[in-house]
């Protein structure tokens, strides 16, 4: 899918149907005809726009004559096996020409709807160097959006971990972790992207831009130290839950035998008295009394040792 967009000088963005200067052209999983589109009329390297399109493209910013390109990766809401909710990482390509600005991904995402439905302040296609910073910058943003969820689902499955004999909830816990991991590769590799455009002269830059950049820096900087906290947290948390599941099956299957065995005395009084043998009292018309009594007695006096022992806790 290829779509187009202009601001005007008072900010309002239109979409177009044909590449203008100073325009935003959006590809988002673009067939191999689009491709060949833009790569030709805007002089581009075809591999410029497919490497962005490889799921496993590492994050890198290169110069070449006419263009800069800069591929890092953003995060994703998706589900595990077990529809759970958990986050991956994608790579989207930022392509700068002299003309427009391109930007390419897999799929759709919050990140490009933001921009697509002019909800960043102070936001032009034709200035294409903040355009990719704040591009980077709400990238960074949505980084520490999802990390705080993934906080939050922690903490809920932590309360529903607490009466729990199942492996539901930590199969949920190592989607987090899983997910976590994902985030601390991919902003590390970001932040080292963020650090070569700091560097080199690769943009054309204002001071405005610089203090930018900066920011989306200590942005990324912040939810690199947030996911290895959180990742820590979840490692032990993970450890200690599978011990707290084992020990509360201990407990259920402590108070299943304690109440087998009071239980199963009732029975042995009664096949006692149940033998085609002669027993005592066995002529007495008391005698299912007596042994309904002792079995109780039984019963009783092994109940009260057991709640003693604390064996029903």
């Amino acid at each position: 899918m290829m779509k187009m967009y202009l601001s005007d000088a008072n900010g309002k963005m239109a979409e177009i149907n044909e590449i203008k200067n100073g325009c935003w052209i959006n590809l988002v999983a673009p067939t191999e005809e689009e491709i060949r589109y833009i790569a030709n009329h805007l002089d581009i390297p075809i591999d410029s726009i497919k490497d962005a399109l490889d799921d496993e493209e590492r994050s890198r910013v290169e110069k070449e004559d006419n263009h800069v390109l800069i591929i890092v990766d953003i995060p994703i809401a998706a589900n595990d096996e077990v529809d759970g909710p958990m986050y991956e990482t994608i790579p989207i390509g930022m392509i700068i020409t002299d003309t427009c600005f391109i930007t390419v991904c897999l799929q759709e995402n919050p990140i490009f709807e933001e921009f697509s439905n002019n909800k960043i302040k102070n936001f032009y296609t034709f200035m294409k160097t903040r355009f990719a910073l704040q591009m980077l910058y709400m990238i960074a943003t949505y980084y520490l959006r999802y990390l705080k969820q993934i906080n939050r689902r922690t903490s809920e499955i932590e309360k529903e971990l607490h009466q729990s004999m199942k492996n539901k909830e930590l199969f949920s816990l190592l989607s987090m972790e899983k997910s976590l991991v994902y985030f601390m590769t991919s902003l590390k590799a970001n932040n080292i992207v963020m650090e070569r455009l700091l560097r080199l002269n690769y943009l054309r830059m204002y001071e405005d831009d610089q203090d930018l950049l900066q920011d989306v820096i200590i942005e990324n900087k912040q939810a690199i130290e947030m996911a290895e906290v959180y990742s820590s947290i979840l490692s032990g948390m993970m450890n200690a839950f599978a011990s707290v599941i084992s020990n509360n099956l201990n407990i259920v299957m402590k108070f299943l035998t304690a109440i087998t065995i009071v239980i199963s005395l009732p029975t042995m009084v009664a096949s006692f008295y149940g033998m085609n043998v002669p027993i005592p009292y066995q002529h007495s018309p008391y005698a299912f009394m007596v042994a309904m009594l002792i079995a109780a007695l039984l019963s009783t006096v092994t109940a009260f040792i057991f709640w003693k022992k604390r064996y029903f806790l």
